[in-house]
């Protein structure tokens, strides 16, 4: 530890710390972006066609940062024309039209250094290009790569909104007036700055690992673009930090190691991201399959408890358990407050938890065979998965879209959605008859009735029902509800 504290404290590891730095900050904020634009491959492209624009700047103006810069910055521009130019001009697909380009720009640039390399007193490393030297970085390098990495951030910084809308709603942002094809351009442009001060430090062919990967990494971990951004920044400078300072331990190739500790960063998340990862999604999987068990045990405890045959024997042959395993699952449900300690009898809240399944099951079969056209042998096996996902508002649209049935496909009851009527107003059909039901499920629902003169135990006659409200014939005067008042008026059929 002594020695590489020692060894960090030379100028010239200070030089390709800072370096290092910049280049995972810079790479990580732009790399998102690039990512979702899915363009990592446009990246790829950029990063190995810039070698001819390096080769010709040393011809004319020789070994030069500024040079380098700007020789590799217009070779990749002249790539991204040449790239969209074949894609919208020529019938060839885009990746092939990438991939043609890309290749052709790079043979290219090593032929060039080949032939220059050659001439006596040149000093100009193909290795070096491609793999970066971060631990020969010069001052000029340093001031290059500083300069261009306050660039790209500003330009993220101040674009923020065009990027953002023209990443994700792009026929939006046209409607907007936003250039759409101006923004592309640019961030081609940026791009070019990224992998040309990149160079030094980890070489055309690793930048695009030092773009993609962090980025990728942060999009595991966050779906907000800010805190991607963000994320996707510190995982850049870590992955640069890191790997340089375990080239040296192991003295190795820092822009490869660099590569390495981004990927290994990368393969953390993959594994331990909170909502994607790997190992927390088989959690949740076997925290589903747990619920899902202890849910089909207390459904299958209130079947048979409404038909009076609530035996230990006969729920362990409903749900095919052994007797130990149902043991387990009649703990859970006691510690759950779902069955009552010392009797195999369900609680109140049991009844109730209960009664939502089995309403979930029923509305999902009748909208199967409703609205999808399957038949009753169709529908069991699908409702039973599908019973224990849907969300109760998505529940509420399916029975409003039957028109809140009574019954299933099967002749069985719908339970009605705990804290509304047992028999609401909404269930009787058009010229159907009933009568005010003494209790109602909600203080303000009798306040409602009382101001229309509906009263406990007066009779009706359904008129008419539409999807915004029902007509009531009471007596001689009609009375109109709105659909969403009849859905909890609790009533009493006495049609005949």
């Amino acid at each position: 530890m002594s020695e590489l504290l020692e060894i960090l404290q030379q100028e010239w590891a200070i030089r390709a710390l800072i370096a290092s730095s910049l280049v995972g900050v810079m790479c990580g904020v732009l790399g998102c972006f690039i990512v979702l634009r899915n363009m990592s491959l446009v990246g790829d492209a950029l990063a190995h066609a810039i070698l001819p624009g390096v080769v010709f700047a040393f011809v004319i103006v020789g070994y030069s940062a500024l040079g380098f810069f700007t020789g590799a910055v217009i070779a990749g521009l002249l790539t991204a024309l040449g790239i969209t130019w074949i894609q919208h001009n020529v019938g060839t697909k885009n990746d092939a039209a990438i991939g043609i380009v890309f290749t052709a720009m790079f043979s290219i640039g090593v032929m060039g250094i080949s032939y220059i390399s050659r001439n006596e007193g040149v000093h100009l490393d193909l290795k070096d290009f491609l793999f970066g030297n971060v631990l020969g970085v010069a001052n000029s390098d340093l001031y290059l790569t500083t300069g261009v990495t306050i660039y790209v951030v500003i330009s993220v910084i101040v674009f923020y909104r065009y990027l953002f809308v023209s990443t994700f709603q792009p026929v939006i942002a046209e409607t907007m007036g936003i250039p759409v094809q101006l923004i592309h351009y640019f961030l081609m442009l940026l791009l070019s700055f990224a992998v040309v001060a990149s160079l030094q430090t980890v070489g055309v062919i690793l930048v695009v690992a030092m773009l993609i990967t962090p980025a990728s990494t942060a999009l595991l971990l966050s779906k907000r673009l800010p805190t991607v951004i963000l994320i996707s920044a510190i995982i850049g400078l870590f992955s640069a930090v890191l790997g340089l300072v375990f080239a040296i331990i192991l003295e190795t190739t820092p822009g490869p190691a660099m590569a390495v500790t981004a990927t290994l960063f990368y393969t953390l998340a993959v594994f331990f991201a909170p909502e994607k990862g790997l190992v927390f999604r088989q959690l949740r999987k076997r925290q589903l399959k747990a619920r899902i068990k202890l849910e089909d045990g207390l459904k299958q405890a209130y079947r048979l408890e409404q038909q009076g045959s609530l035996t230990i024997e006969s729920l362990a042959e409903k749900l095919g358990a052994t007797t130990s395993s149902l043991q387990k699952i009649l703990q859970l449900l006691r510690t759950k407050g779902l069955l009552e300690k010392g009797d195999l009898k369900l609680t109140s809240i049991g009844i109730g938890e209960a009664e939502k399944l089995v309403r979930a099951h029923r509305l999902w079969e009748t909208y199967l065979v409703n609205k999808i056209g399957l038949n009753n042998e169709q529908i069991h096996e699908e409702a039973e998965r599908f019973e224990h996902l849907l969300p109760e508002a998505l529940l509420d649209a399916v029975d409003q879209e039957l028109g809140f049935p009574s019954t299933d496909p099967h002749g069985s009851p719908i339970p009605a959605k705990a804290g509304e009527p047992s028999f609401p107003l909404i269930r009787l059909a058009s010229q159907e008859q009933g009568q005010i039901a003494e209790h109602q499920s909600r203080q303000y629902v009798s306040a409602q009735l009382w101001q229309m003169g509906l009263l406990p135990g007066a009779d009706f006659k359904v008129e008419e029902k539409s999807l915004d409200e029902v007509l009531l014939k009471v007596g001689e005067k009609e009375v109109r509800l709105p659909i969403s008042l009849a859905r909890l008026i609790n009533v009493e059929n006495t049609d005949s």
